[in-house]
């Protein structure tokens, strides 16, 4: 077991109204993947926060320790300069640029005149990438070129550029293919042997059996139970520690009668903009009947996301086809069509197209149905509003410090509920899901 790296104890952090982190205490070492597990709004994002910077000294109480020394970050830039990197679910990388600038970003290597000196650069990123066994792509590769998972190999080699102590993943694979978390795996595993100290953050249990080597919970933002070596805690005992009960049969499959005909898609292609002469989506025809649970599976890049955004009146590119709503032949020529015919759509990005960040979680929440809360002159009525946003705050069980909060307070998976709540609260005819528990843990499934 190598050296103790990171201890963060006694870590409290509040919110107006909502106690984020009550007490937290965990050490983790070198050489290891310590995971970090939890429902969402366990605390799990806050306590990185903490970690990185992003909420400084004083705003938290406790003590924070790097290989003994007492450290107290005023900012991300210090805790970076200690050691500290975070690689964020949303990738923070400028995509116009190389890899090798995105790399060395704000610590470029110039000369003595403050010259970017671009042979040394890319000599330094081309070693990176090596010492990462990464052949993939090139230091002057633009990032927009690459896939997510060698976008997150470039965040990882950006990380060990800056001389990383602690490597922290958040949620890392949610956006990833099979090979590219294979790849991702290879790399983590690496950084172990070179003596790395990781943190890693997911929901997904078989991951964490493969690849990390002890398990913290947080529940209701304290610690559950000790620091637990991963080989001594099964799958059952994971889950009681997050959600506080056992989880028997989670996913019951409910007894539903298969209604009419509801929706009918015939022949519905969308052409590439990109690549004239090929196609996103290429003749796709099915059909969805009232009272069930239509699936639709396939790989990354197969087009899935693609189709739903077209039947939704987003298509990325020319489209055509028919869609029939409830035997009745339709035409979307935008969103807010669809939206008015009864079609609602949980987008795959939440944070990109599915919500309005910066605002508050009621004005989330009912964007897509003032229509029902307002009078024939289109005057809200607040007190309704408020009561059916509380009522979905409820029935969903979304933790929040009160409506009017901003929506960038929630965790992922509140987020998500919210999205889901605005949806619900249309009375939509079809519901489209597009990858709904991306970043959700057990509990909220």
């Amino acid at each position: 077991m190598g050296e103790i790296v990171l201890e963060m104890k006694n870590i409290i952090k509040d919110f107006p109204g909502v106690r984020a982190l009550d007490d937290v205490n965990f050490e983790a070492r070198s050489g290891e993947v310590l995971a970090l597990m939890g429902e969402n709004g366990a605390g799990k994002s806050t306590l990185m926060k903490v970690l990185s910077g992003v909420w400084p000294y004083p705003t938290y109480q406790g003590d924070i320790y790097l290989r003994g020394d007492l450290k107290q970050f005023r900012n991300t830039k210090e805790a970076e300069a200690s050691g500290i990197a975070i690689i964020y679910q949303e990738l923070n990388l400028i995509p116009e640029l190389t890899v090798a600038e995105n790399i060395f970003l704000d610590h470029q290597i110039t000369n003595a005149f403050g010259v970017i000196n671009w042979s040394k650069l890319f000599a330094e990123t081309q070693r990176l990438l090596d010492e990462l066994n990464i052949q993939d792509f090139k230091p002057t590769d633009q990032v927009k070129d690459l896939t997510v998972g060698k976008q997150q190999m470039v965040e990882i080699a950006k990380a060990l550029s800056k001389k990383a102590d602690v490597l922290v993943f958040d949620e890392p694979t949610s956006a990833l293919t099979d090979k590219e978390v294979a790849a991702l795996f290879e790399i983590i595993r690496k950084l172990k042997r070179q003596g790395v100290c990781m943190s890693y953050i997911s929901h997904k249990m078989e991951e964490l059996q493969q690849i990390a080597d002890r398990v913290v919970v947080l529940r209701d933002g304290k610690t559950i139970g000790d620091v637990t070596p991963i080989a001594e805690i099964t799958l059952d005992q994971l889950i009681s520690r997050m959600v506080g009960r056992d989880v028997k049969d989670m996913f019951p499959k409910g007894k539903f009668q298969r209604g009419e005909k509801t929706l009918e898609v015939r022949n519905f292609e969308i052409d590439n903009p990109e690549l004239p002469g090929q196609k996103k989506v290429k003749n796709a025809s099915f059909c969805a009947y009232k009272g069930e649970i239509l699936g639709f599976s396939g790989l990354m890049g197969s087009g899935r996301t693609e189709l739903v955004s077209g039947i939704f009146g987003a298509p990325p590119g020319p489209a055509r086809g028919e869609i029939y709503l409830n035997n009745q032949k339709v035409n979307f020529h935008s969103p807010h069509d669809a939206i008015e015919q009864g079609i609602g759509l949980v987008t795959e990005d939440r944070k990109r197209i599915g919500l309005i960040l910066g605002q508050s979680i009621i004005q989330n929440m009912m964007i897509s149905s003032l229509k029902t809360v307002a009078n024939f002159l289109g005057i809200i009525n607040k007190a309704k509003e408020r009561g059916l946003a509380q009522n979905y705050v409820k029935q969903l069980s979304i933790k929040i410090p009160g409506l009017d909060a901003n929506i960038d307070t929630l965790s992922g998976g509140n987020q998500q509920k919210v999205i889901l709540a605005k949806w619900l609260n249309t009375k939509p005819k079809v519901l489209i899901l597009d990858e709904p528990t991306r970043g959700i843990d057990v509990g909220a499934k």
